[in-house]
């Protein structure tokens, strides 16, 4: 890793799909918390929208109406390297990523640009490893998917609860999410774009397989189990095919802390049994209908990419994940909770996540990386004074 020195660029961070639903949201987030000395930018593809969300960011802070508008469309690899090239952090919620996101990642590795993205789909992840993870290490430039509620509370929530036990043992980790809140057409298109290409997803994670290192000695599993009663959260839990529990797992490998032999399951938890049950059902015949391409179109119909849930709607939105956590002897039950988690929350994870890569002080990292390792405690104390809770419910 040498990692290029990118202190004389034009700005600390940039903000790329600034007018989508969540790019907005990280936008007024980062209008409201970001330092008076972060040199930060609005990007996107539409200049008239950009400008439209400038003047609405200028009445939160009337320093924002200085704001840089930089143009560049996804489909333009030569724009994409030039954003890459002026910043020192590039962050992006502009999906389906499978879709749209490569040539922004390749541009950020080539550039020794740290690069972020809120992405919940498991074959790109894999994709950008296999093609970008050793030119950003040569570069010394962090990919890190996955900043929002992908992948964010579970990532750090289970960091969080491997540093209560103890060193050198093996670790049994079982994450339980719950959550009222609803969803956005961009998260909608994102995730039948990911379901719908199972034969592909497997082929990208054999290929990761094939060429990703292992962790010498060590054991890290993260196994897709069967349902299970849950007597510590007085849950069922449903197994959650999504890249949480990779991301889980890419953290301990990478982490000799996490221990000799170390296993994480993850699952929504669900507190009647009939509508775990109907709950199973009902994502088994979601990804089936997703293999059907009128029927996809039909559903990503539902709602378009820029729809979302409103404010009140979002205020009435929560989300808890709890950890059942044993090894050496002891047992910890942790909590991460807090509010609207795929938009609010998501909005703060992704800018505290960017302000984290630009002004702390963290480890030496480089390539694809997690937030766990790349930002670890720090990321996890912006967080907790952001205003999400990491508890310990429970210890003995």
């Amino acid at each position: 890793m040498r990692r290029q020195d990118t202190s004389g660029r034009a700005y600390d961070l940039v903000l790329y799909g600034a007018t989508g639903f969540t790019g907005t949201l990280t936008a007024v987030y980062l209008a409201e918390h970001a330092p008076k000395d972060c040199r930060w930018a609005l990007a996107g593809r539409n200049l008239a929208k950009l400008e439209q969300l400038r003047d609405r960011l200028a009445e939160i802070d009337p320093a924002c109406a200085e704001l840089p508008l930089l143009r560049a469309d996804s489909g333009d690899p030569g724009a994409l390297r030039a954003l890459a090239a002026d910043t020192r952090v590039l962050a992006t919620t502009v999906g389906p990523y499978l879709l749209h996101g490569e040539p922004l990642v390749a541009a950020c590795a080539a550039a020794g640009t740290d690069y972020l993205d809120l992405c919940g789909e498991p074959e790109f992840v894999d994709r950008m490893y296999v093609r970008h993870d050793a030119a950003a290490r040569a570069s010394g430039a962090r990919l890190v998917h996955a900043s929002g509620f992908d992948s964010v509370p579970h990532d750090l929530g289970v960091h969080y609860t491997v540093g209560l036990l103890p060193e050198g043992v093996p670790l049994r980790i079982d994450g339980f999410v719950r959550t009222n809140a609803t969803f956005s057409g961009g998260t909608l298109s994102s995730s039948l774009t990911a379901v719908s290409r199972p034969v592909a997803m497997a082929r990208a994670a054999r290929a990761r397989r094939r060429v990703e290192p292992r962790p010498a000695g060590r054991a890290v599993r993260a196994p897709f189990g069967a349902p299970v009663k849950s007597a510590e959260t007085g849950t069922w839990g449903v197994p959650l095919p999504t890249l949480d529990p990779q991301v889980v797992a890419r953290s301990a490998a990478a982490l000799d802390r996490y221990g000799p032999d170390f296993r994480y399951r993850h699952y929504a938890g669900v507190r009647r049994l009939p509508i775990a049950v109907g709950g199973a059902l009902g994502m088994g015949a979601l990804c089936a209908l997703a293999q059907l391409p009128p029927a996809r179109r039909w559903l990503s119909g539902r709602l378009e990419p820029g729809d979302g849930p409103g404010p009140e709607r979002r205020a009435r939105s929560w989300f808890t994940v709890r950890f059942v956590a044993s090894g050496g002897g002891e047992r910890v039950i942790t909590e991460v909770s807090g509010g609207d988690p795929g938009y609010d929350e998501t909005a703060k994870m992704l800018a505290e996540s960017a302000l984290s890569l630009a002004f702390d002080d963290l480890p030496e990292t480089a390539g694809q990386v997690t937030t766990a390792v790349a930002m670890g405690d720090a990321l996890t104390t912006r967080l907790q004074k952001a205003g999400l809770t990491f508890r310990v419910v429970q210890e003995r």
